[in-house]
């Protein structure tokens, strides 16, 4: 009997979030689900730390400056098991969609840049952290590890997800590689700092990232790449003209792309909110992997091969009978590892 693969529409969202404000924004982030749902989308995926919005200010001055923005951002990341955490998968659920958010997560007093894979039935498929946050990303974020490097099995095929210069790592786009990824989430901030500076955040660089990834791992590619709105710049740069030539309006550049590279839509224009979208064939996929596959026949074992290591790097590990400890139990955590005491203390989530 012939395989049977899963054709579905997909949608990539372009859009600034209500900037540093959680429950606008996930208010705001329901609204584009539903819409794409009502489009016929049966995947939505979210931009980099789309709630509650990419932390723009640590491009723009000092550290010491950019500080009086860290509790108020803090205050508006995510928590997973949360009530604003819930509102998310209940609109999955109600509208039948799978989502990957983009978010800044919160635990205990750290952030990290999270990716968060919720099903058609307001189930968590998978959450990640950026294993490495970029340059001066690293003076708001902690890391993620092994753990992170991971393709989940869905009923809309094989998914995983990366974080914008993730996919200037070549280690890493190669663990993902080995594990047949079919459809692939590169999350984006924007493209509309350091305009015309000599560096590789712009479009150019970062668009051509994301079309090699498909071509290297023969696998559909949704990026959804946010948009900073004017109020966004209003609030970083105030009245300062060099912050505002520094980060400009728009920036939007999200694309669905094909195993083979092609872009399967009609662009936007980059300061126009919206969503786009492509329908996939996940069969199409044969064709690419047929001339080459990397983790596969096209591959050279006996030359290089990779390391993965999944080990989970726990900040503390607690062995024997312990007295039950106060504190906050990661969602479904007891019961999915049947130890309350290892939830608790995890730092990374399930």
């Amino acid at each position: 009997m012939a395989a049977v693969h899963p054709k579905f529409r997909a949608a990539a969202v372009q859009a600034a979030p209500v900037f540093l404000d959680l429950d606008a924004s996930i208010e705001k982030a329901i609204s584009l689900i539903a819409e794409a749902a009502s489009n016929g989308a049966q995947l939505v995926a979210f931009g980099e730390t789309w709630l509650p919005g990419y932390p723009w200010q640590i491009w723009l001055d000092s550290p010491a400056w950019a500080m009086q923005f860290t509790q108020r951002y803090h205050d508006n990341s995510l928590v997973y098991g949360s009530p604003e955490a819930e509102r998310l998968m209940q609109a999955a659920k109600k509208h039948s969609i799978m989502v990957v958010m983009g978010l800044s997560e919160k635990r205990g007093g750290s952030l990290y840049m999270g990716q968060w894979v919720i099903d058609q039935e307001g189930r968590t498929v998978g959450q990640r952290r950026k294993l490495k946050p970029t340059f001066v990303e690293r003076a708001v974020f902690g890391e993620g590890d092994g753990t992170d490097l991971m393709v989940w099995t869905t009923s809309l095929g094989r998914i995983g997800a990366l974080c914008c210069w993730e996919h200037l790592q070549p280690l890493s786009k190669y663990a993902m590689y080995a594990q047949d990824e079919q459809v692939h989430i590169a999350a984006w901030p924007s493209f509309s700092i350091y305009r015309g500076a000599a560096n590789a955040l712009g479009a150019e660089v970062n668009l051509a990232a994301t079309r090699t990834y498909s071509v290297e791992g023969q696998c559909f590619v949704l990026a959804p790449c946010s948009v900073v709105s004017k109020e966004m710049v209003d609030v970083l740069c105030g009245e300062d003209p060099v912050k505002r030539k520094l980060l400009l309006q728009g920036g939007g550049f999200s694309a669905v792309l094909g195993p083979d590279g092609r872009l399967l839509h009609d662009p936007l224009p980059e300061d126009e909110e919206g969503i786009v979208y492509a329908d996939i064939n996940l069969g199409e996929i044969s064709l690419a992997k047929a001339t080459a596959d990397p983790a596969g026949h096209y591959s050279r074992p006996d030359v290089t091969r990779l390391l993965l290591d999944r080990t989970a790097h726990d900040r503390v590990v607690i062995t024997g009978q312990q007295a039950p400890i106060c504190g906050e139990v990661e969602p479904g955590g007891a019961a999915q590892n049947g130890n309350l005491y290892e939830s608790v203390i995890r730092s990374n989530a399930t």
